[in-house]
């Protein structure tokens, strides 16, 4: 039954590889079709037929025609067959650096009776697919060589003639926290069916098939890249029209070609691990989920910050360990983790792990391809000190200054002298709600001057907010918060001093987006990648964050200042949630509901209550950067 199904979904495959095989030859035939009747024209004249004006304006009028055309259809050709799609950036893994998991992967590859991957390569994300690269065979090195080279480089070693040729067969493509988190049974039980795809790959019909659609993409992203496209705006413009009229064409067939593809290496690999597979794919959910939390909540603000963590995959395990002692997600878990995992099958883990942190932060965050000065990797024992506690005195130093621009004194006038720093009471004087006034009046000891109190007997935003607006940033596309602060709506469950002070910070973080520097937007090179381009990020995590969500983050990061230098609290990681504040060693998880008390009610007598009981000092001043 297995071998009919496989038979089934490869003739299914065939007969779509076929059909735009045939859209393909119609196309020739249609560009042909000129010149031919040209050639008919001529030779009738040459023999005596066709004589007369009429047969002579014709000819006269249908040859330069049928060059014309013949000429279109050669540069649609040309530009076709040497372009070059989009290819995944991935790492690119040698077998010297890898030898069992190339091992693994050829007697997957002989079981299951298909040819054998050419090479490997890892991904940064929960997933595996091949990719064929053959038509990368003319033009530059491409991006994926040069990431060899980043990782032959990280390794102390050389690069040097590691890709004299490219191999036909398509490359195996693997998430890199599969290799940490998954066990070596589960790896090649999870591969299976991907590996099994290179059957069908190596059929002619089929990769003629996919070549020819691959290309006429890559012709589409020629012609409408400037600086990409031989020829004038016209010429780009009718190239484009052509080959998108085909890729329409054969878009239907193409993928119904893949569908059968994927059905027949599925058929395929069901004799191999399938019961294996079952509990596999259970772990693919829980990578991803996993893989998700540590992105968005540990490596994204280190990543704002110029840092990127060096051990991404190795702190997927901790944080999937840590979900499993929390949720006791299964019962298994412990003698699981006992077998060998599968970045065993790596020489050197480390090194790889490294490669494909780097390119994780630059495919979700953007950055440079190499370390630097304000680029550099980080290591999960320094993450607490040098990225939690740097970021929330960055926020409190960013809050403060804001302060200053609203015109709010730093003390009060009973207030001691060595609490003119700044200090958390100020933050909790400027948005506690006066009991004299529920919407504007000012607190007891604060200084109202200029547009501020103004501000007090209008419902708009303080000006104040508004003279923090950075001008216009002169790149594209406008920076996020540039955005934001241009138009900052009030939120009903906010108070108008907590709208006018996130006003002030979305403006100050406008302010740093436009001073930083801007990507050189120059014309890129024929054959560049969306790397080389620098186009990044390919794959943003998060929407900007909103006006609100900033002031939460900022008054929070102060509160944290607060407690670690008047209450010997301590900046920590959690591998699910991200920085976290220990007191006593014991992380706080019960600040954000006082801290949304406090901005979205005016009322401070929860978080005051929760300072008191924490032992935090909030009148004393804290260290900033």
């Amino acid at each position: 039954m297995t071998g009919m199904g496989v038979e089934v979904g490869a003739q299914a495959a065939r007969a779509r590889a076929l059909a735009v095989l045939r859209i393909r030859s119609r196309a020739l035939a249609v560009a042909l079709l000129p010149a031919a009747v040209a050639v008919v024209l001529l030779a009738g004249a040459s023999t005596g037929h066709f004589v007369g004006q009429g047969w002579d304006a014709a000819r006269w009028v249908l040859t330069p025609v049928a060059g014309l055309v013949l000429l279109a259809a050669g540069l649609i050709a040309l530009v076709v067959a040497r372009a070059r799609p989009a290819v995944s950036p991935t790492v690119q893994v040698a077998e010297e650096q890898a030898p069992d998991l190339y091992r693994l992967v050829r007697d997957l590859a002989d079981r299951l009776d298909v040819p054998a991957p050419s090479a490997i390569a890892l991904t940064p994300d929960c997933d595996s697919w091949l990719e064929d690269r053959t038509h990368r065979a003319h033009g530059p090195p491409p991006a994926e060589d040069r990431d060899e080279e980043g990782l032959n480089g990280l390794r102390g070693g050389s690069s040097r003639g590691a890709h004299r040729r490219t191999p036909a067969a398509p490359v195996l493509v693997i998430g890199s926290p599969f290799l940490w988190w998954m066990r070596v049974g589960e790896l090649r039980a999870v591969l299976a069916p991907v590996v099994a795809g290179t059957g069908p790959s190596a059929h002619p019909d089929i990769a003629q098939a996919r070549r020819f659609v691959r290309g006429l993409d890559a012709a589409v992203a020629v012609a409408s890249t400037s600086g990409r496209c031989p020829g004038s705006r016209a010429v780009c413009a009718g190239i484009g029209a052509v080959a998108r009229l085909l890729l329409r064409s054969c878009r239907e067939h193409a993928a119904e070609m893949e569908r059968g593809v994927a059905a027949a290496a599925a058929e395929r690999a069901q004799a191999v691990d399938y019961g294996l597979r079952i509990v596999a794919q259970e772990q693919v959910g829980l990578a991803y989920a996993g893989w998700d939390r540590l992105l968005t909540r540990v490596a994204l603000p280190a990543w704002r910050m110029g840092r990127w963590p060096s051990r991404l995959d190795a702190g997927v395990v901790a944080a999937l360990t840590e979900l499993s002692r929390r949720d006791r997600l299964a019962e298994g878990f412990a003698s699981r983790l006992g077998e060998r995992p599968a970045c065993d099958l790596l020489e050197e883990p480390g090194v790889v792990d490294e490669a494909t942190s780097l390119l994780a932060a630059r495919l979700f965050h953007g950055g440079p391809a190499e370390p630097g000065p304000d680029w550099s990797p980080v290591d999960w024992q320094a993450y607490p000190e040098e990225v939690v506690d740097r970021k929330w005195r960055a926020d409190a130093a960013r809050l403060h200054r804001v302060l200053d621009a609203l015109g709010v004194r730093r003390t009060t006038d009973d207030a001691t002298p060595e609490s003119a720093g700044p200090t958390l009471a100020r933050v909790l004087d400027h948005l506690s709600t006066p009991p004299d006034d529920p919407a504007t009046g000012p607190a007891d000891g604060q200084a109202v001057t200029g547009h501020a109190a103004d501000a007090q007997h209008s419902p708009q935003l303080p000006e104040p907010a508004e003279a923090l607006k950075p001008p216009k940033p002169p790149r594209a596309p406008k920076a996020p918060y540039a955005a934001m602060a241009e138009d900052h709506p009030g939120d009903d469950q906010e108070t108008e001093r907590s709208s006018a002070l996130a006003a002030g910070l979305t403006a100050e973080m406008a302010r740093e987006e436009a001073a930083a520097p801007a990507e050189q937007a120059a014309s890129p090179a024929p054959g560049a990648t969306l790397l080389d381009i620098g186009a990044l990020p390919l794959f943003p995590l998060q929407p900007p964050r909103t006006s609100r969500e900033l002031l939460t983050d900022h008054v929070t990061a102060m509160v944290c200042c607060a407690a670690m230098d008047t209450a010997g609290a301590a900046p920590g990681l959690d591998w699910l949630d991200g920085p976290t504040l220990l007191i006593d060693g014991v992380r706080a998880g019960d600040l954000t509901p006082h801290v949304l008390s406090l901005i979205e009610d005016g009322d401070p007598a929860p978080l005051r209550a929760w300072l008191v009981e924490s032992g935090i000092r909030p009148e004393k001043p804290v260290r900033l950067v």
